[in-house]
């Protein structure tokens, strides 16, 4: 009676959402600075890209009333993951400081929240990347620049993403992700391309040129397909820069609070789960 529950136990241990979540308090420590000052730098990002994102929104519907697309953008979709990311990671942080720093909100809510937490924290670090790579090698154009609203909203959006994302994998105690969480994300990626296509059968336009089948041709799988790659391999690379980060902060001890030992990357990284024992008593 027990197994199915251990099965479904250990399907989150395998989407790094170990029991206990995060002894190590990593997800809300870093090596250069306290809890209460990177719980304030996480809080002024998301009231930055909260804001741009108002501000984007609203401009388009009042400047070129073009409002009805905006969530059919994978640009705009993944900046509002940052938004939300930046809100619910501040908010845990700071929380985390107030308490004297022994535990945070999250540790203690349920797992399926738990693991959307860490999803969410797999997107941030790697969408942003991958919109600004391809908008500046395929999409930016002459009119990027043209105006002040332009110049600002593409650095915001396209630019400086992907610095946001780098703050977390740099200048944060959050370990790398687990490699099972390429799954969801290339799952995400792949649920877009509905979207794109779905906005072009009810609103009659593809949300990127690449994406028209009747100018791009055979080079539209191209696309697809090295899109896909590109994804897998931004996962890695920001996924071995995030093990060298914290294995450099355990070896030379830049962490002063001492929240995370040597042992704690394994233990992010790697999650050893029990057999489970034979019951003495019967289940309900």
């Amino acid at each position: 009676m027990g197994l199915p529950g251990w099965k479904f136990s250990l399907s989150y241990e395998w989407f790094g959402v170990p029991v206990p979540l995060d002894p190590a308090c990593r997800l809300v420590t870093s090596p250069f600075f306290s809890p209460l000052v990177l719980g304030a730098l996480r809080l002024l990002l998301a009231v930055y890209s909260l804001i741009t994102t108002i501000t984007v929104l609203a401009f388009e519907s009042v400047r070129y009333h073009d409002a009805s697309g905006f969530l059919s953008y994978f640009t705009d979709l993944s900046y509002i993951g940052l938004v939300a990311y930046f809100w619910a990671s501040s908010v845990q942080t700071i929380a985390f400081a107030l308490r004297g720093q022994k535990t945070y909100p999250l540790q203690s809510w349920p797992r399926i929240l738990q693991f959307l937490h860490f999803l969410l924290y797999t997107t941030i670090t790697v969408f942003p990347i991958i919109v600004t790579v391809v908008f500046w090698s395929l999409l930016s154009s002459s009119s990027t620049f043209a105006t002040q609203y332009s110049a600002w909203s593409n650095i915001s959006q396209h630019a400086m993403n992907s610095c946001f994302a780098l703050f977390e994998i740099l200048l944060t105690n959050a370990g790398p992700s687990p490699w099972t969480h390429m799954i969801p994300g290339f799952l995400l990626l792949a649920c877009y391309l509905g979207v794109a296509y779905i906005t072009h059968a009810t609103q009659g336009f593809y949300t990127y040129s690449f994406l028209d089948p009747s100018k791009e041709h055979g080079f539209l799988a191209v696309y697809i397909i090295g899109i896909a790659v590109g994804y897998c391999i931004v996962f890695t690379i920001v996924k071995g820069i995030c093990s060298l980060r914290c294995r450099l902060v355990a070896r030379y001890g830049l962490d002063s609070s001492e929240q995370v030992p040597p042992e704690a990357l394994e233990q992010w990284e790697h999650v050893d789960v029990e057999q489970p024992k034979e019951s003495t008593t019967s289940e309900a």
